[in-house]
Order: C-alpha cells, then sequence, then structure tokens
C-alpha cells in the first residue's frame, strides 16, 4: 500500500486524467473482463492511493472512488458493464466484482450537422433525454436495493451523449428558458396507443396524464404499469360518484384565474408567459476539464484521419473567443487537452491514456490536429438507431408546437426531413407533451396586440362556419376547459385608421347570459385563421373586466354543475374559470358553468381521486358511463394480451 496502510489516502489527481485512465485500461483490455484488483494496479492514480487493496478498508475506499468516476463516465455516454455482486462490507476475502467497457455491436450513426442546426438540436436533445431518462423509473428503484455501503450514483449511460461526439459545441448551445420550464414540468413519460399508433407522453402527474387520454377517444396507456394503475384508480373512484347537493351558500368565494391582459402585470410563472420569454437561456451540460477532454475525445475517434485547426477544435469545445487574447488562451487549452489524451504513464508496468497516435510533425507546424489509433473507442461515437428515433420524434414535435420561435421551427422541419431517412419507417416514437398542443398559431401575435396596445386585423371562422373579418383590441387571453380564448374590446372606430374603418363592427345585440351589449367578443383563438397589428390613430379606452364575467360571453346556454371535494384549496380548481368555492364538510362545494359536456366528463374522472360527488344527474350519469366504458377496455385489452 502506497503511503499509509488503511487505504484512506486522500484521493487526488488535479488534472483529472484517472477517468481517463480507467477508460485506457478497460479499452485496452476489451473484450476480457478485468477484476477490482486488476484495476487498482493498472490505472496510475490508484495504484498510488490504494495499492493491492489489501485491507477492508482499502477496498472500501477504491469501490467509492471507481464508482465515482463510473459514474462520470456514465454521464458521458460511456457505460461499464459489471458482473458479479458489487462491494458490500460482507465481502471480506472477495475480489468482488469485475468490469468490461460496454462497446457493444450496435451500428452508430454518425451525420454532418451545420452550425446552423445546433441550436434546434440542442433543444430537441433536451426533450429527448427527459423522455429517455423519465420513461425508466423502475431501473432506478432497482438499483435501491444495493448495499448501504455502495455509493448511490447512476451506472447506466445518459441517452444521447454520443451525439456530443459528431456535434461538438452541443453543449455550449442556449436553450430557450421557457422550453426548459415547460419540459421539466412534466417529469414523467408514458406510452399511449391512439388507435394503434405509439405516442410517448411527457406528463406532470397521474391527473395531467388521464386528462390526457380520455380527450383522446380511442386511447389506452400501454406503460408504464404504474401509470395504468394510476389511471384504473381514478375509474374506479368516478364510477362510485354520489349525486351532490346543488344548493348555492351565501358565503361563496370566485376563482380568479390566470390572464394575459392590458392592465395587469404578467406574471412569470404563467405558461403563456413562459412561452413568449425568449430571451433567458440555460444550457444542461457541464463544462468541466474532464467533460470537455472525453467529449474532445469521442469525437477525435469518430473522425480518425481527419484534420482539424486547433482554433477549429477550441471554438467546437470551448466556445466562442471573445477576442484574440481569449482566443490564444482557448488553443492553448486544447493543445493541452490533445498532450493529456495521449501522455503514457511512467511506469511501464501500469496503463495510461494514450488514446491516439498524433502528427505531432503536423501539429506543431501548422496547428492541425490529425488523430488515429482510438483503442476501438470509436464504437461509442455516434447516435444508436434507437435514440436517433427519439431524437428525430423530439425535432418534428419541435417543428409543430409553440415551444419555439416561428424561424427556429421553420429550420427544426427541414432537419427532421433530413433525420428521417436515417430511421426505418415506423420506428419514430412520436411523442406529445401533455397539455401544450392547444395553444394555437394565432397566439404569439394575440399577445403581441395585447402587450403592444395594437388593434387586431383578424379573420376568423364564426359558429356557422363562415369566415369574417373584423377589427378589435383584444384585451386578455385566458384559458377555459382546457382551450385558450381571447376577449376582445369592438368599440375601436376612434382608433381604426381610415383603411381599415370598414371592418369595425360593434354590436350591440343583447346578450342573453348578462342583458348587456355584446360590445365584448370571446373568441377562440384556434379559430382565428390570420390576424395582422393595426396601430390605433390613439389610446383605446378598455375596461377592466374580470375573467368570470367575459367568460359568459363565451356562449349563451351552458349547463350549470356542481361537484364536491374531499379537501381544500386543491390547485386544480384555481383553473376553472368563474367557479364559485364554498366550504363544504371537509372540502369544497364548487359551482361552474359547463360549455363543453365531454370535457367535464374528463375532467371529473382525471381528479376523481379527490371529487366525491357531481351534479346534476345527467352529467354523473355522462360520467360513470365514461368511466365503466373505459374501465372494460381496458380489462379487455389486459386480458387480450396474457
Amino acid at each position: 500500500m502506497a503511503e499509509g496502510s488503511n487505504g484512506r489516502r486522500r484521493f487526488s489527481d488535479k488534472w483529472g486524467k484517472h477517468e481517463l485512465d480507467v477508460l485506457a485500461v478497460l479499452s485496452s483490455a476489451f473484450p476480457q473482463w478485468l477484476t477490482s484488483r486488476q484495476i487498482a494496479q493498472r490505472v496510475k492514480a490508484y495504484a498510488d492511493s490504494y495499492g493491492e487493496l489489501a485491507d477492508q478498508a482499502a477496498k472500501a475506499a477504491f469501490a467509492k472512488q471507481f464508482q465515482r468516476d463510473r459514474a462520470k463516465l456514465a454521464a458521458m455516454g460511456i457505460a461499464i458493464e459489471s458482473r458479479q455482486p458489487e462491494y458490500s462490507s460482507k465481502s471480506e476475502g472477495q475480489d468482488f466484482a469485475s468490469y468490461r467497457l460496454q462497446l457493444g455491436d450496435d451500428p452508430r450513426i454518425r451525420l454532418r450537422f451545420a452550425q446552423e442546426d445546433l441550436p434546434i438540436l440542442a433543444a430537441a436533445n433536451y426533450l429527448a433525454r427527459s423522455m429517455s431518462i423519465s420513461s425508466a423509473p423502475s431501473q432506478q428503484q432497482m438499483q435501491q436495493h444495493a448495499s448501504r455501503t455502495a455509493p448511490r450514483v447512476p451506472q447506466t449511460p445518459i441517452p444521447g451523449l454520443g451525439l456530443d461526439s459528431i456535434a461538438p459545441g452541443l453543449g455550449t448551445q442556449a436553450i430557450p428558458e421557457a422550453l426548459v420550464k415547460v419540459i421539466d414540468s412534466r417529469r414523467f413519460a408514458a406510452t399511449i396507443d391512439v388507435d394503434g399508433e405509439l405516442l410517448n407522453v411527457a406528463y406532470t402527474d397521474s391527473d395531467d396524464l388521464a386528462m390526457f387520454v380520455l380527450q383522446h377517444p380511442g386511447a389506452t396507456i400501454v406503460s408504464p404499469q404504474e401509470a395504468v394503475d394510476a389511471f384504473h384508480r381514478r375509474l374506479n373512484a368516478a364510477a362510485q360518484f354520489q349525486l351532490a347537493d346543488e344548493s348555492v351558500s351565501p358565503a361563496t368565494a370566485t376563482v380568479v384565474s390566470p390572464s394575459i391582459s392590458r392592465q395587469s402585470d404578467q406574471d412569470e410563472d404563467d405558461p403563456e408567459q413562459m412561452a413568449a420569454n425568449q430571451k433567458k437561456s440555460a444550457s444542461f451540460q457541464t463544462g468541466s476539464e474532464v467533460d470537455r477532454r472525453l467529449r474532445l475525445m469521442l469525437f477525435l475517434s469518430a473522425h480518425l484521419g481527419e484534420e482539424f485547426s486547433l482554433a477549429e477544435l477550441a471554438e467546437r469545445f470551448i466556445g466562442t473567443p471573445k477576442n484574440e487574447d481569449e482566443r490564444r488562451k482557448h488553443i492553448a487549452t486544447i493543445h493541452k487537452d490533445i498532450n493529456t489524451l495521449t501522455t503514457v504513464s511512467d511506469d511501464g508496468e501500469m496503463a495510461g491514456s494514450q488514446f491516439f497516435d498524433i502528427d505531432w510533425s503536423l501539429l506543431d507546424s501548422e496547428g492541425i490536429v490529425s488523430a488515429t489509433n482510438s483503442l476501438g473507442l470509436e464504437r461509442l461515437a455516434g447516435i444508436s438507431p434507437q435514440y436517433l428515433s427519439m431524437l428525430t420524434a423530439s425535432v418534428n414535435y419541435l417543428a409543430h408546437s409553440p415551444l419555439l420561435p416561428d424561424d427556429q421551427r421553420a429550420k427544426a422541419d427541414s432537419l427532421f426531413h433530413r433525420l428521417r431517412r436515417y430511421v426505418e419507417p415506423g420506428e419514430i416514437p412520436w411523442l406529445s407533451l401533455t397539455g401544450y398542443e392547444v395553444e394555437p398559431h394565432s397566439f404569439s401575435v394575440v399577445k403581441r396586440a395585447i402587450s403592444t396596445d395594437s388593434l387586431l386585423d383578424m379573420e376568423y371562422t364564426d359558429g356557422s362556419g363562415r369566415t369574417r373579418r373584423k377589427l378589435v383590441a383584444p384585451a386578455k387571453i385566458f384559458v377555459d376547459e382546457g382551450a385558450y380564448y381571447t376577449a376582445v374590446w369592438t368599440d375601436v372606430a376612434d382608433a381604426a385608421p381610415k383603411d381599415k374603418l370598414k371592418y369595425v363592427k360593434k354590436d350591440m345585440t343583447i346578450n342573453k347570459a348578462t342583458g348587456q351589449p355584446r360590445i365584448w367578443q370571446t373568441l377562440r383563438l384556434a379559430r382565428i385563421e390570420r390576424a395582422e397589428l393595426v396601430k390605433p390613430t390613439q389610446k383605446v379606452d378598455i375596461p377592466d373586466v374580470p375573467v368570470s364575467e367575459l367568460r359568459k360571453w363565451n356562449f349563451d346556454n351552458g349547463t350549470p354543475a356542481v361537484f364536491i371535494t374531499d379537501q381544500p384549496h386543491l390547485p386544480f380548481i384555481k383553473t376553472l374559470s368563474g367557479a364559485t368555492v364554498e366550504s363544504c364538510g371537509a372540502g369544497e362545494k364548487v359551482h361552474l358553468t359547463v360549455s363543453s359536456d365531454s370535457w367535464f366528463v374528463a375532467f371529473c374522472i382525471s381528479h376523481a381521486r379527490h371529487i366525491l360527488a357531481v351534479a346534476p344527474e345527467t352529467l354523473r350519469t355522462m360520467i360513470i358511463a365514461r368511466a365503466q366504458r373505459e374501465l372494460s377496455v381496458g380489462h379487455h385489452d389486459e386480458t387480450s394480451q396474457q
């Protein structure tokens, strides 16, 4: 044992080179397995600290450090597989476990990406990784059964990081903060069968997923089993709904739902605000020395024999320099990384990190790197077919969702058509994010009209299907029963330019629900087919009316509905525009007017774990019938699979 015999000497390698030494040792030995003792002897940094693993303390110290290094490599997409049990304090006298680099036989796909592809690719990679990671909770649960002395670090490689090897600079791309928040809020993933087509769905919680399934007729949850069970629990609870008392107490409070308006400041946490805020950004990869060297190592492995200037590599792996002095520093850093990747340990008995043979004369004379001999690591470079299919689906989703600006959506669509050529027909795992497809194409232009106090010249489809054109002043955007609405003020003649006056239509007919003229008009954003901003000739004076009042303008005839909860202050009640809430036993009684019976049925079933009773009887009957139908379909599917 070097310098001390208790196995607790502080492990240190200021260059962060020991992870690379581990990789070199295992790749040199592949396909043979190496025991813990062999690894400790051959990696110089380990040998200096842990020697021959002569006692239990040395074994424990080595195990913890090796698992940390193994996890670092796994985070770069480099897996180390093991056989025999992991280290345990009860394994006295055993040469515990042996390891081998998991190079695999699956072919990796290597594509050429242009610089302008990287922002889209980074966003799609973030989405694809989140879907891949969140869809495998069972593996994480299995790992929790390891012994208490084993360090709890992930050993499964994070999916998709082989992409770094063919798209350097991916980790330095800025990802819109809005996209990060939306994706991160959907922490789980499930596979849904929609009329025979499998769809990967990212969702926030089981209520959220149930709402998605119920609003897509013919949809069933395939996996994971936890999601199937949670959905069935809601169906069983809904089938037991009692009839609610419809009486109204004098002490009721109206739900104030979030909206975008001209008068109020926008809440940064509102989904509408997040969708519009593209100024902030985030990056999802770290930039440590070891990470950079591992990415550089994979890149050179993927491009053996090709020539790259130090300046080009510095820009790809460190970033664009601000000035000439910074450029020189970046080049010096990359040169140092090349030296690290080609250094052989002093002790001839120890393997070193000599991953490449470099043409040193070319490097010294012209600053050009050309590498050969990568110890077989070129098999790690590129994208696996499975991950490419998920990445392709992510690019396609971003091309048709409001999560990216219009110009980037067009680029995403172009990238999708390039990627899909490398994926077999039927193998693209189409994906979706619950609750986000409802944001219509016209959302951004209507929101700009509100934020800039502009008029809106719009063409829209009315209730009879006819296309109309009208000049209005949008005042609010709000969500009602899962759909986006805008409330517009039609009395804009005084502020309309002369060439637009003919499109001003102030409706003075009386609304049955409110008894007031229809100067306000509420319209589903999805009905707006074309819209453009118009600068008003003077400021439009629009009264500030609560969403609960504006909601009444959606329809003249609706269905009064009631449901009773098992506890107060449930968060999903806050999404019900214009609902009134009163205390009722241990929970609350909620009154609302429903324009879509099918939406109310889906809403009550998806939140059935907290709903005890509903009214009127017609809606209760519809809910119970839908729940029983879904249960019978689910039971049939289960028996047919057995």
